[in-house]
């Protein structure tokens, strides 16, 4: 459905300030230089600047006032006799006059702060009645009618024929157009414009389809229910508005805070326990401006989370995976789509085995790939779940029909070596053959029939998915290099098993949504929470083309951080791909992968309710900050003489208590950002301290943002 009533025109010419990382656009500028200079050097109250500004301008007219009337008797007694009462007394009393205000403004000026004044209270008030007036003001008009404003379609018109952006026009000024539309149009544009052949069937299909050429091929040109903090001119998501306090610096005070690729390059870590708004306010907002972006044609989203996670509808999204639903219309590939079996082995071997039984995890890679590989060379598949169970028992009617294969096909020689190392380890000790078929049996359940078993062949269902590119998108009206796994249109077969999802389809603007089981089957959702984020982390940083943002999300990372998943953390800041991950507590990790965690994302958050001891890690990377510290000496007043004395008896008596003077001694001192003390127990509810890196190292520093503004 199109989006109606959409002020194309307006979201294109709304004034927005770009250029320091993490800021909202189109949210309140950042305080200049002189601003923060002036609200770092004084910290005096609105009300005292201006009593004190009031009295200097009071002072200065009387100075004035009494000082003029003696000057000018003077300057009568001088120039009359000369040059006689004319012109030339009216120029000098004049002269005279401007050089008093001039002397009177720089001296009483200063003591009053006027320039602050008029920086902090007169400046605002001229620039918003300016924007009162630009905005009542009448926009001059074409002949045909529309607005002499921002031309939306104007890369479209360098290359079009007259007359072929007529219906597009027309859908613009009805308001049938969304921001969707526009950036998925202008990015099918910035495609195809190198090619001559597909630039002339994007023209005719914006001249015969308008701005519902090149949808997505799931046929969706927005989200439903989406929120109003998205900004896909810049790919921005609003996530709150930083707090006025001393705690931030005063270039964000106040301002809007907000997310995009470049930040979410360097991936986010988010810690807090249930129920402070990881999900609702940061999860759900980051997958909803990704799916918008996939829409759009620049992003691909993956969503991992428990099924009753909210992470919005199934409608946002073009494939859901969700074992154990009866509902569920896609499974996901085991090996999730790897073109060589070792690849897909190691990721499955790494999601079987949890993080504590790691120091066996190089045996497990070895067992697996010595079964998956000889498997794909005889039978030109990967093992089905079954299949590969069987295998790893050293089942023997499974063993001897891969060995007949292999001959047949005559490729046993190649992999002999493989066959005779597995069977020589079924049975011992140390043989991890058995432990990994104990955990795909956990997979291997009837409520999870036809969710992860191999397609009969790879070319509809495994690695040749990704190729599945409809590279006639543009005459289709699909967005060009985009697909949808095959078999989303018709019921799943029961013989076949659900079409299942190769994580190597990264390259195309897909929706992924991951509801895992976890109620139900706690550990399966473990294995599968690990192996489509060590899928993911793999396939984003190995792809080709990386015109796509790759954005993952996990709702909740505790299953899936492990030594390989923080190495390859690292490796998405290069390859236009980026992570956020939600913890409820450092606590659920192995104590030697906090500090490498925390190392390898460039976005921390923390929430509130946090533990001290997950605090100190985060008070230990955001580091120390120089400060201004008083310290205030309070002592009895004592000076004076009869009189003062006798006046402070008489205050004692009626205020109850006795003068003091103060002592006031000010340092500069190094003190931490936030301490484990504050984030464990000052945050307000609603709130979180978020710090940020953009992919070329610029940082943001942490921030104290309000999330439900």
């Amino acid at each position: 459905m199109a989006h109606r009533g959409f002020d194309l025109i307006g979201w294109l010419s709304a004034p927005r300030h770009s250029g320091t990382p993490g800021m909202f656009a189109l949210g309140p500028a950042a305080r200049t230089p002189q601003e923060q200079r002036d609200e770092e050097g004084t910290g005096v109250p609105s009300w005292q600047l201006l009593l004190r500004a009031a009295l200097n301008l009071v002072v200065a007219w009387e100075v004035f006032y009494y000082l003029g009337s003696l000057v000018n008797v003077e300057i009568r007694g001088f120039v009359v006799p000369k040059v006689g009462d004319g012109g030339g007394l009216t120029f000098t009393t004049w002269l005279v006059d401007l050089l008093e205000i001039a002397l009177l403004i720089k001296i009483f000026g200063r003591m009053g702060r006027w320039p602050l004044v008029w920086r902090r209270f007169g400046r605002p008030l001229v620039r918003r009645a300016v924007e009162a007036t630009e905005k009542k003001a009448v926009i001059p008009a074409q002949a045909d009618g529309r607005p002499q404003t921002v031309d939306p379609w104007w890369a479209f018109r360098a290359v079009a024929e007259p007359g072929g952006l007529a219906l597009l026009e027309q859908e613009t000024a009805a308001g049938r157009v969304s921001d969707v539309d526009h950036q998925r149009l202008n990015r099918a544009l910035e495609c195809v414009r190198d090619y001559p052949d597909r630039l002339a069937a994007l023209l005719a299909a914006v001249r015969d389809h308008g701005s519902a050429a090149c949808a997505h091929p799931s046929g969706a040109r927005d989200l439903p229910g989406r929120g109003a903090g998205n900004d896909l001119l810049l790919r921005q998501i609003r996530l709150g508005a930083a707090e006025d306090v001393p705690k931030n610096p005063p270039a964000y005070r106040g301002v809007d805070l907000a997310l995009d690729p470049t930040l979410l390059g360097t991936s986010l870590l988010a810690v807090g326990p249930s129920g402070t708004g990881k999900t609702a306010r940061l999860a759900r907002p980051v997958a909803e401006t990704l799916c918008l972006q996939a829409l759009a044609g620049t992003a691909v989203a993956v969503v991992v989370g428990a099924a009753d996670a909210d992470l919005g509808p199934d409608s946002w999204y073009d494939v859901v995976v969700a074992p154990g639903d009866p509902r569920g219309r896609y499974g996901l590939d085991l090996y999730g789509g790897a073109r060589r079996p070792d690849e897909g082995a190691a990721r499955l071997a790494d999601a079987l085995l949890p993080e504590e039984l790691a120091p066996r995890a190089t045996l497990a890679r070895q067992a697996l790939q010595q079964v998956v590989g000889p498997f794909a060379a005889a039978y030109g598949r990967p093992p089905g779940l079954r299949e590969l169970c069987l295998l790893l028992r050293g089942d023997a009617d499974a063993w001897t029909g891969l060995r007949e294969e292999l001959r047949a096909s005559g490729r046993l020689t190649d992999h002999q070596y493989d066959l005779a190392q597995r069977e020589r380890m079924h049975g011992q000790i140390d043989d991890p053959g058995g432990l990994l078929a104990d955990r795909l049996g956990l997979l291997d359940r009837p409520v999870f029939a036809g969710c992860f078993n191999a397609a009969p062949s790879g070319a509809e269902h495994g690695t040749d998915q990704q190729n599945s590119v409809q590279q006639n998108s543009v005459q289709q009206g699909s967005v060009p290099h985009s697909t949808v796994p095959r078999g989303a249109d018709r019921p799943p077969s029961a013989d076949a098993g659900l079409p299942l999802f190769a994580m190597h389809a990264l390259d195309h603007p897909l929706r992924v949504r991951i509801a895992l089981p976890e109620h139900a089957h706690p550990e399966a959702a473990r294995i599968l929470a690990r192996l489509a984020v060590g899928q993911f982390l793999h396939a984003a940083g190995t792809r080709q083309d990386r015109s796509l943002f790759a954005g993952l999300v996990v709702d909740d990372a505790s299953a899936v951080i492990d030594a390989h998943s923080v190495r390859d953390l690292q490796r998405l800041r290069g390859a236009h791909s980026g992570a956020v991950l939600l913890l409820r507590t450092l606590s659920d990790l192995p104590e030697s992968l906090r500090a490498p965690l925390f190392g390898a994302v460039g976005g921390r958050m923390a929430f509130p309710g946090l533990a001290p001891w997950d605090g100190t890690l985060f008070a230990e990377t955001w580091g120390t900050v120089w400060v201004d510290e008083r310290d205030v000496t309070r002592a009895p007043d004592i000076s004076g003489g009869i009189i003062k004395r006798t006046w402070r008896a008489i205050r004692t008596v009626l205020a109850g208590e006795r003068a003091h003077t103060e002592s006031v001694t000010t340092r500069r001192v190094e003190r931490r950002r936030w301490s484990p003390s504050e984030l464990a127990q000052v945050l307000p509810g609603g709130h979180a301290v978020l710090s940020l890196t953009a992919v070329d190292g610029t940082p943001v520093p942490p921030l104290l943002v309000d999330l439900r503004s």
